[in-house]
């Protein structure tokens, strides 16, 4: 994990180079430097609007950088052509706070569209990659059920599901808790834990959820402004963090 400049090492799976991006006159990410190793577990942690979730859109390229380049995997997600974009995109799944399952779609069906069409999985080979996962979010009843009959946690572990589906070597969680009821945020929470444990999915987090980032991550990197203030270990980070802003905000969310 690092957040210098410079040509990307071949151990980078994500690597963003003096990254900036503004919505008209605020600039939300100030070039950006970071990158991430493959397997590994990043926390992004921070005041709201500091700039952590446009990151996550930016490699969903659901908003594109003014300044700056991109890479996933060796391959450039930006600047690129849409083909370039498409074949880089294949490598990330997304989780977002809405769950943004298909309504008219039934549970197995909203998993395994995806996979079929974008992938080129048979239907028959995807239907099984799709109950193995709702086997493994605990769903395994529920695949002809539509969304509106499952609770909020259980369309979000639909959601982690779907995502899991396209084998993606990266996983972003955007606050994925933060729309449940508080009673259902710890089940999908150690669902979390469970994936980041028993795979080597690559995923990059963004949680005010303080307990779930030290018990994941394998590095935790404060933002504010659109810059990385402070990264490291987690243990270091929640316990002897260098910058007063960082000392700040945890004792504000802790």
């Amino acid at each position: 994990m690092g957040a210098a400049g410079g040509p990307a090492p071949a151990t980078d799976l994500i690597r963003f180079s003096g990254v900036t991006k503004r919505f008209g006159d605020r600039t939300v990410l100030d070039s950006l430097d970071f990158s991430v190793h493959p397997g590994k577990h990043v926390t992004l942690i921070g005041p709201s609007g500091s700039g952590k979730t446009t990151i996550l859109r930016l490699l969903m390229t659901l908003v594109k950088p003014d300044e700056g380049t991109i890479t996933v995997g060796g391959e450039r997600l930006w600047p690129a052509n849409e083909k370039e974009i498409r074949s880089v995109r294949r490598n990330i799944g997304m989780v977002f706070q809405q769950f943004n399952l298909f309504p008219h779609m039934k549970v197995l069906r909203n998993i395994t569209e995806a996979p079929v069409h974008v992938l080129g999985l048979s239907r028959d080979e995807a239907e099984e990659r799709g109950r193995e996962l709702l086997d493994l979010v605990g769903l395994g009843a529920y695949t002809d059920s539509f969304p509106s009959r499952l609770s909020g946690g259980q369309q979000q572990r639909v959601a982690i599901a779907r995502a899991l589906a396209m084998r993606p070597k990266v996983l972003l969680l955007d606050e994925v808790t933060s729309a449940l009821d508080p009673e259902l945020v710890a089940g999908v929470l150690d669902l979390l834990r469970d994936i980041a444990r028993s795979t080597d999915v690559t995923m990059l987090c963004v949680t005010h959820e303080m307990g779930f980032a030290k018990d994941v991550s394998d590095c935790v990197m404060m933002f504010d402004e659109g810059r990385v203030l402070e990264y490291g270990p987690p243990e270091k980070i929640f316990s002897a963090p260098e910058h007063e802003r960082t000392r700040e905000f945890l004792g504000a969310v802790l």
